[in-house]
């Protein structure tokens, strides 16, 4: 398979950046889009050239690390996977593919492909969590029955991993479905009822510090999000945040 890759390049947030044009040969079907783009640095390192930066880790879709925008969607063409599950069959010999970093003024590009996405770290600090003297005395989570439906809604919030996809495929580049999820995740649950209401104004009070959108209802997050996380989850965060601004809390 021969390609065209039309791949950004910028030195850091600061840089104006530019797409650089790549011919690239010997690409099969087998290979996931890492592993081309592995090929593609090594073919560049052989002419003296500087390689893409791009994140990486696990490349099994659980990290989230490897966020690429290909052909105006993130993660690519395909749906419920991420940029290192996306295997290169996706596409035709003779193709021009356009690969971009996520797009959103709170993800600021480090290098290349590679944006800063602490922003949802500082998101989870503010109140991502379970306190341990929440409940006073600690139990066993195995111990406290939980409806099956609530357990199941909990855990499938819980499977967002944070890539950034929702954001960089929002208009209004809004975080609303990340937050929502990891909201949604303790909101479900027991342990989380304590500080449910404290939770969602700070998390939501540090998103905005951050600089992300306001939701714009098109539903494109839960569209591209690999882990498919569902748009109820805005929807309880929003009730639970009213309540909360209601309350005081």
């Amino acid at each position: 398979m021969n390609l065209t890759l039309k791949v950004w390049r910028q030195d850091g947030p600061q840089d104006k950046g530019h797409l650089e044009t790549h011919q690239l040969s010997g690409v099969t079907g087998d290979m996931s889009f890492l592993e081309m783009i592995d090929v593609l640095n090594d073919n560049i390192i052989r002419e003296g050239g500087e390689p893409i930066a791009f994140d990486h880790d696990c490349r099994e879709g659980i990290c989230g690390m490897c966020s690429m925008f290909i052909n105006g969607q993130a993660h690519g063409p395909g749906r419920g996977v991420t940029t290192c599950q996306l295997h290169m069959r996706s596409f035709k010999d003779g193709d021009t593919i356009t690969i971009e970093p996520w797009r959103a003024s709170a993800f600021p590009v480090v290098k290349d492909l590679t944006v800063d996405r602490s922003a949802f770290d500082r998101v989870i600090q503010a109140g991502g969590y379970v306190s341990v003297n929440t409940s006073g005395e600690t139990l066993d989570a195995n111990t406290i029955p939980i409806p099956k439906a609530d357990a199941d809604e909990a855990f499938n919030a819980a499977t967002c991993i944070g890539c950034g996809a929702c954001v960089a495929t929002c208009k209004n580049a809004s975080a609303m479905l990340f937050v929502s999820a990891k909201v949604s995740q303790f909101a479900l649950l027991p342990q989380g009822q304590p500080e449910r209401e404290r939770r969602v104004m700070r998390m939501v009070e540090q998103m905005d510090k951050e600089g992300f959108g306001n939701c714009t209802n098109t539903g494109a997050c839960s569209v591209e999000c690999p882990k498919g996380i569902d748009l109820t989850n805005i929807a309880r965060m929003n009730r639970d945040f009213l309540k909360a601004s209601v309350t005081g809390e």
